[in-house]
């Protein structure tokens, strides 16, 4: 009898064990499957959430076939020690597997909000998109100009999704209006202690998250625009009437200033060398306009003869030579043109009326380039 039950008990053993094995086959097979979700989502963890109420947002999200068979694989390969706090793209189909990798791997979210604050030359606007679960891509939701009601927008726009911030500088920008706009978005921290130098920000995308302070992103475009003028200045031409890396960025900021055309700033800036190395005066209404507003502002006209007249330190057609500061923040295109333009006789340019200019090497020609594409005359003095 003892025999007997023993090999009876014997026989459960072996049973339970191929069962138990068989489970675990049935169960790995089922964790690496594809999974039920019909269409891509975007699968938020909240911070401090255990894996049992991940795996119960899984299930009620149509993302997993088993609860259990989720949590215990989690549990088992200790991935349930790993989940990060975030929101997550999870496509079509996806496994099981696939899902624990998103949500524990990186700990960075892919999905969500992202919100662009836009610094222009000439406003402020502000850009929220979305990523579409489909495709994975962000996709544009509204875009508005900064105004006193920019905060409240931004609270109805924005979902409890993780957010991303992005400041996108244009070229050109003045170092007044990117204080202004920094010191009035509400996700960034602190005060800066005062405005950038002129030129000593790149204009370039940044992206930032939302404890991050205001001058910490400062200090980030302006260690990018030291590390972009020091590129420059070791790749320049030799023999060049700027000597200083200062004067590299003045010039670049009137380049800027000058032209949008990307195959016109080397051309701009030969006319602006040429006319150093031969003791004239750059005459660029650019630099006499920030001689006026400081770049708080856009003159929002043409120059009156009395500003020609006013003598500004940024009075180009008075003062020969550079101005004494940069009029804006250059891009690294327009600082590498200032350090290594074109090889011309050009000393004159005039716009021509399709956003390029017609360049000419003496006052005549040049006059008769303002007639053809201004219908002005331009005064017989240079």
């Amino acid at each position: 009898m003892f025999r007997s039950l023993a090999s009876n008990m014997l026989t459960v053993l072996i049973l339970s064990f191929f069962l138990f094995g068989a489970l675990g086959i049935w169960g790995k097979s089922q964790y690496v499957a594809d999974g039920p979700l019909e269409n891509a989502i975007c699968f938020e963890v909240i911070s401090g959430s255990n894996m049992r109420t991940v795996a119960k947002n899984l299930m009620s999200d149509k993302a997993i076939a088993s609860e259990f068979i989720f949590r215990i694989s989690m549990e088992s390969t200790g991935l349930s020690r790993q989940i990060k706090a975030g929101s997550f793209l999870v496509p079509k189909n996806a496994s099981m597997a696939e899902i624990s990798k998103r949500i524990t791997e990186s700990g960075v979210s892919n999905c969500g909000n992202e919100i662009i604050y836009r610094i222009g030359v000439a406003s402020l606007k502000v850009e929220v998109r979305d990523t579409d679960p489909a495709t994975g891509k962000m996709a544009k939701v509204s875009e508005f100009v900064f105004d006193d009601n920019t905060d409240e927008k931004l609270d109805e726009l924005i979902s409890q999704q993780a957010t991303r911030f992005r400041v996108t500088l244009a070229e050109g920008v003045s170092s007044w209006k990117v204080y202004k706009a920094l010191s009035d978005i509400k996700f960034l921290k602190g005060k800066l202690e005062n405005i950038p130098d002129e030129g000593s920000i790149a204009p370039a995308s940044y992206e930032f998250m939302g404890s991050m302070t205001r001058q910490a992103l400062v200090k980030k475009m302006q260690e990018r625009q030291a590390f972009i003028l020091e590129g420059a200045w070791s790749a320049r031409q030799p023999n060049l009437p700027i000597t200083t890396k200062d004067e590299a960025l003045i010039l670049a900021s009137i380049i800027e200033k000058e032209t949008s055309v990307e195959i016109e700033r080397s051309k701009i800036s030969s006319v602006f060398v040429n006319r150093l190395l031969r003791d004239m005066a750059l005459q660029t209404d650019a630099s006499v306009i920030y001689g006026i507003t400081k770049g708080k502002k856009g003159l929002g006209r043409g120059l009156r003869r009395s500003e020609l007249k006013k003598n500004t330190p940024w009075n180009t057609y008075l003062n020969k030579g550079l101005p004494p500061s940069p009029i804006g923040n250059p891009g690294e295109a327009s600082i590498y043109a200032a350090l290594n333009p074109d090889r011309t006789n050009y000393l004159y340019f005039v716009a021509d009326g399709s956003g390029g200019h017609a360049f000419a090497e003496n006052l005549r020609d040049h006059n008769i380039n303002a007639v053809s594409y201004t219908h002005l005359t331009l005064p017989t003095k240079a």
